[in-house]
């Protein structure tokens, strides 16, 4: 053959190629009940026009927000920052003393010999205490404690910080899970969802350790705990812990409710053991130290974070007061986008996280409450992988729904480059997410938890400077 026919014949099907690729529909066309996809310009333009961000950047300009520049006035800074700055913590009502009690209470735990907890709910983007223990490290850094904080005594869910392993007769029983899970016959699930019970038929031994790669403030702790109710005659709990041998614990039968039984030891140690013996429902275990900051990391995998309601009032009110808690954060959301097809499906789903808010402000009134929204979350449309439909429309009724019933919210979506940033992010090297394009990786997670520990932590700058202010001052400049 000729080679102007052969040329020819190249040039003819790149011309019908660009003929097909400027008209066929980016949605593709149905032959015989197939549809055919073509390279289209439709989808061409809009892949030209997503929000393609420079990860790396994007991250040092959220870490450059949360630091107050030399020419800046201090006043100045923080409204700016608690009014306009997209990765600020948003406040109820725009109240910037909203966190003002938590704090008091936070900056004297020390010298107070107080231990106070952040409670850190949410769904499978924790597990493995990712996002939880950037935020420990931090708060611990600012105002003392050390330990992991709270975790149950049995779980099908591995931590990175803390494990635990037992010997003895236990039943487990969790209100959240597929058809597998086992459920309790009443509903005192407690604080983190889940419950242990001891039957009283001989002793069971409990070994905590902490991980070798645990974040510096949780890697050890002095104080062992349990929070636990339902005694039986003649329960008792001992722990040991190298050459230290502190005076057990012995509850009588009579004690009423739920109890904070706890053992101190005489140094910091890195691992655990615990005898118990008796019968009891055992809520949570905890590793802490006497006074300072704890955050306990309570991830519940496939929880869309509408549970809690379910859970008895009583038994969760006595377990959040009997520990300190002074914060509560739910982290929810992702769960619910597969089935999040409308409106009306964000509407119903944002009424029963109020729900929630309203039922957290009932159970524990000295705590204050954040909500954060999903991350950004890709699926494969067209061939290519794109933010999930309906989710920036979620993430914003969340933020409303939070601040209308009194709770703060951040926003790990916008903080991460909002519509198609998972991407991304999966394509950062290293990778700061999963090829599931929905959960973080470890450094994507701390990453995340950075950035929201320090937006709380410029709240708490912000409190301390108003202490050497006139509050009339302070008032009038933040108003104006």
């Amino acid at each position: 053959m000729k080679a102007w026919k052969v040329l020819s014949f190249i040039v003819g099907v790149l011309i019908l190629f660009c003929i097909g690729w400027a008209v066929f529909p980016a949605e593709g066309v149905e032959v015989g009940g197939i549809r055919l996809k073509f390279a289209s310009l439709q989808r061409s333009m809009a892949e030209a026009g997503e929000n393609k961000i420079d990860v790396d950047s994007l991250l040092r300009a959220v870490d450059g927000s949360f630091v107050m520049d030399e020419v800046d006035d201090t006043l100045s800074f923080y409204k700016k920052f608690l009014t306009e700055n997209p990765d600020r913590i948003h406040l109820p009502g725009g109240d910037y003393r909203f966190f003002d009690d938590v704090f008091a209470d936070f900056e004297t735990a020390v010298s107070d010999s107080a231990l106070y907890r952040v409670k850190h709910y949410g769904d499978s983007q924790l597990e493995m205490d990712r996002i939880s223990s950037v935020l420990r490290q931090g708060l611990q850094e600012r105002f003392g404690g050390i330990g992991t904080g709270m975790f149950p005594a049995l779980s099908n869910v591995p931590s990175s910080s803390v494990s635990a392993s037992y010997s003895g007769s236990m039943t487990h029983y969790t209100m959240y899970g597929d058809s597998t899970t086992v459920r309790a016959p009443h509903t005192r699930y407690g604080p983190m969802c889940q419950l242990t019970t001891l039957y009283g038929a001989g002793n069971v031994t409990m070994r905590v350790s902490t991980s070798s790669s645990v974040k510096p403030l949780a890697g050890s702790f002095s104080r062992v705990s349990l929070l636990a109710g339902r005694f039986g005659e003649g329960f008792k709990v001992s722990v040991k812990a190298d050459t230290l041998r502190p005076e057990p614990v012995v509850l009588s039968k009579d004690t009423l409710g739920a109890a904070l039984v706890t053992i101190d030891l005489a140094r910091d140690v890195k691992k655990a053991s615990l005898s118990i013996g008796g019968s009891c429902e055992i809520y949570g275990v905890y590793a802490d130290g006497p006074s300072g900051v704890a955050v306990d990391n309570i991830p519940l995998r496939g929880c869309s974070g509408t549970i809690f309601t379910r859970i008895d009032t009583v038994a969760m009110s006595r377990g959040l007061a009997l520990d300190g808690t002074r914060i509560i954060i739910l982290q929810f959301g992702g769960n619910y986008m597969p089935v999040t097809k409308s409106q009306k499906n964000i509407d119903q789903y944002t009424e029963k996280i109020a729900e929630q808010i309203r039922y957290f402000k009932r159970v524990a009134p000295q705590a204050k409450i954040i909500f954060i929204g999903p991350s950004d979350m890709g699926r494969s449309v067209g061939g290519r992988i794109a933010t999930w439909p309906l989710l920036p429309e979620m993430v914003e009724a969340l933020r409303k729904t939070a601040l209308d019933n009194g709770a703060a919210f951040w926003d790990i979506f916008h903080m991460m480059g909002g519509e198609n940033s998972m991407a991304r992010w999966v394509a950062h090297r290293p990778p700061y997410a999963g090829s599931d394009y929905i959960h973080f990786t470890t450094l994507g997670s701390e990453k995340v938890g950075e950035a929201f520990t320090r937006a709380l932590l410029v709240c708490y700058d912000f409190y301390t400077l108003r202490k050497t202010l006139p509050p009339a001052k302070v008032e009038s400049y933040m108003r104006k």
